[in-house]
């Protein structure tokens, strides 16, 4: 008897054991609290308070923000406004996520309004469409451009030909790099910029058309020689600026929005990238002096001249974000002209 009763006792220590050694469930997690942001959104020239948004998720976008405002102003749709954390400072980009910007839980978001917008993709169309258009018009020397007896006279100088191929060739490929190459990050523009691009581009391709296919044009003065060194100089400044936004392309994926420092590929063409950081108005301006030389137009010279200015401020802009948004960027590279610019 005593030994049953020692091995029962036995028994039920071991089973006592076992149920204690077995790990204990865990008590479920409690749901982390999110804390909600109160949205107010501000007019940016009077301070007056246009809408104030409850209950705002704290990994809501400025985009997010600009639709609910866009709900209670349809007029106001998202591309057009302009949200900043102060009136005077930078606008706010819309991948931006409310919890990181230094607001505390109630922000305050001053709104302007851009005006009506138009997409860069239309943009660059109507800006580029226009030169190729009105250039051939002075070609062909439609009615009411030169004297009656000039009507669907065509030029007796070759380089005429020459210049208005080259120049149908730029606008032409810039309009298919347009719909097929690029890859543009802003979705519109200020519908008032059409009529600047537009104004500045069309005027001068009337400008330069003019003198170019005029009755009384005359040829450079080195002859072929000049015209052919020209030509070779545009071409290559042509292919190397479509080398240049095959790259730019290819350095990101579709719809991605990281920025990247570009380097040079296999490609020769894009080895300029180890002295520019913009290589495509590098190669902008080859091509518009070759046109320059091959032309001997000084309108065209004249267009050169005032186009590098631009680029040159476009270019320094861009160098200044590629040094601030990278701390490893190539030192060596200069915005538009290697070594000097």
């Amino acid at each position: 008897m005593d030994t049953l009763a020692l091995e029962a006792k036995n028994a039920n220590g071991d089973v006592e054991k076992k149920s204690s050694s077995r790990p204990r469930p865990k008590p479920p997690k409690k749901a982390k609290r999110i804390v909600y942001f109160e949205v107010e959104i501000l007019d940016a020239k009077t301070k007056e308070k246009l809408l104030l948004l409850d209950k705002v998720e704290p990994t809501s976008t400025v985009l997010d923000i600009k639709t609910l405002f866009h709900k209670s102003n349809p007029n106001v749709y998202p591309a057009r406004q302009s949200l900043r954390l102060d009136p005077k400072a930078k606008c706010l980009k819309d991948e931006e996520i409310l919890q990181t910007l230094p607001v505390g839980t109630t922000a305050s978001f001053y709104f302007s309004d851009l005006g009506s917008q138009v997409t860069w993709g239309t943009v660059f169309l109507t800006e580029c469409a226009g030169p190729l258009l009105i250039y051939l018009m002075f070609y062909f020397r439609l009615p009411f451009i030169y004297a009656p007896k000039y009507d669907f006279t065509s030029s007796k100088h070759w380089v005429v030909h020459l210049a208005c191929m080259c120049h149908s060739f730029h606008y032409a490929k810039r309009i298919l790099e347009n719909m097929f190459v690029h890859r543009i990050s802003h979705g519109t523009m200020p519908m008032r910029n059409i009529f600047k691009n537009c104004g500045y581009y069309w005027c001068f391709a009337a400008w330069m058309a003019y003198y170019i296919n005029h009755p009384l044009y005359t040829p450079p003065y080195y002859g072929k020689q000049q015209v052919k060194t020209a030509l070779i100089a545009f071409l290559l400044c042509q292919l190397g600026s479509f080398s240049i936004h095959v790259a730019l392309r290819n350095l990101k994926p579709p719809g991605s929005k990281v920025k990247k420092i570009p380097y040079p590929t296999k490609n020769p063409f894009t080895w300029i990238f180890a002295l520019v950081s913009c290589p495509h108005y590098t190669y902008e301006l080859g091509s518009w002096m070759g046109f320059t030389v091959m032309t001997q137009c000084v309108p065209v010279a004249f267009f050169t001249i005032v186009g590098f200015i631009r680029m040159t401020v476009w270019a320094r802009g861009k160098h200044r974000n590629y040094l601030k948004e990278f701390r490893d960027y190539p030192t060596l590279r200069s915005p538009i002209l290697p070594f000097i610019l």
